[in-house]
């Protein structure tokens, strides 16, 4: 769908060079039979450049792409009225074009999730300090020893302690084990002390954009899902959600923000060397996860039977789930897995139903 967008909005626009080259005399082009002045081509060719330019800005994946493109379709329009018997055709390449730039138009509009998502991060960047020390030896010695062992591996240790953690992913998701991947990009803020996760996918159902936002700031969770930022899909909330997002609040802990284990509530039992239960309690939720590491010190897996499964907010069902991770590179200073999946165990076997690849990191951010 993107590169049919860019494809129409750059024919359009090169289109629109023709009453350009007319009104200068560069051309006398066939398909347009009345007479442009110079003044008119300059608008012409206006209107070729601001649609070649938002053909640009998409594929750039700037998200105001939709701001010229708006401005040169009513331009666009504007000129093809003036010479409606030549140009009349090129109203159904702005009717079509409309309905993307008004979709992401509605997807910037002060309610939409990502400006939500925008406003949260800035309150909570406001009220989180930054980090005074650095994470020492002493600060990990009630760790268990692959747990430490864990924190060496990943690079941790010697750096600043982590206050919160920004995040960019690529990846896809699917609602149903039989279902079609949906390609996605997700946005991730989180803070320590006090805990807070935000947490914003983009993607797209047949061809229309949605957006989920994860928020779990204090002692409430919510997960919602709209459609064209209109049409609400899915508003989940209360005591089940509010413990699965606990439960990931302590996955992103292990996997995303490591250094953030010295946490003092978090309760350890050793399973075997290289095997502990973490259990810990975040606003009056109490939840566990199982967490194996490989002998050279990396995380494997995190499984916890707390979290539960819902597709429309209002039932739930409790599953174990699981994140294995893999191919461990450098983010920000610090080692880091690039890929793994979200996995429940349903009756009749284990549906991952997302893969998230990590593209970017920053530590202790301030804006």
């Amino acid at each position: 769908m993107k590169y049919l967008l860019v494809a129409l909005l750059v024919v359009h626009g090169l289109i629109h060079l023709l009453g350009f080259t007319k009104a200068f005399g560069l051309a006398q082009p066939s398909q347009l039979q009345a007479a442009i002045s110079r003044p008119m081509g300059i608008l012409w060719l206006g209107a070729a450049l601001l649609l070649i330019v938002s053909a640009i800005l998409v594929l750039l994946a700037v998200q105001w792409w939709w701001a010229p493109a708006a401005v040169g379709v009513v331009l666009s329009q504007v000129l093809i009225f003036t010479t409606w018997n030549d140009a009349k055709a090129g109203t159904i390449a702005n009717a079509i074009l409309l309905i993307p730039i008004v979709v992401a138009a509605l997807g910037a509009a002060p309610w939409s999730f990502r400006s939500l998502y925008n406003q949260e991060v800035a309150v909570n960047l406001a009220a989180h300090s930054q980090p005074s020390k650095l994470l020492t030896a002493a600060d990990t010695a009630h760790l268990p020893p692959v747990v430490q062992r864990y924190l060496a591996f990943v690079g941790a240790m010697g750096k600043p302690q982590v206050v919160n953690y920004r995040l960019r992913f690529s990846g896809a998701l699917r609602n149903q084990p039989e279902r079609a991947w949906m390609p996605m990009t997700a946005h991730q803020q989180s803070f320590v002390n006090p805990p807070a996760r935000l947490f914003l996918v983009e993607s797209s159902l047949f061809g229309i954009p949605f957006n989920a936002f994860h928020r779990y700031v204090g002692a409430d969770a919510t997960f919602r899902v709209r459609l064209a930022s209109l049409l609400t899909m899915v508003d989940a909330y209360g005591a089940e959600m509010n413990k699965s997002e606990t439960v990931t609040l302590l996955n992103d802990m292990f996997i995303l923000a490591p250094a953030t284990l010295i946490d003092q509530r978090i309760h350890w039992e050793e399973l075997d060397p290289l095997t502990v239960r973490a259990t810990w309690t975040n606003a009056g939720n109490t939840v566990a996860a199982v967490v194996s590491f490989a002998d050279s010190g990396a995380l494997v897996n995190f499984v916890s039977d707390d979290r539960f499964m819902t597709s429309d907010g209002k039932s739930y069902q409790q599953l174990r789930w699981s994140t294995p991770v893999e191919d461990w590179r450098e983010f920000d200073g610090r080692k880091l897995p690039a890929r793994g999946e979200t996995i429940w165990t349903l009756p009749g076997g284990e549906f991952a139903y997302g893969r998230f690849e990590l593209q970017a990191v920053e530590y202790n951010v301030t804006e």
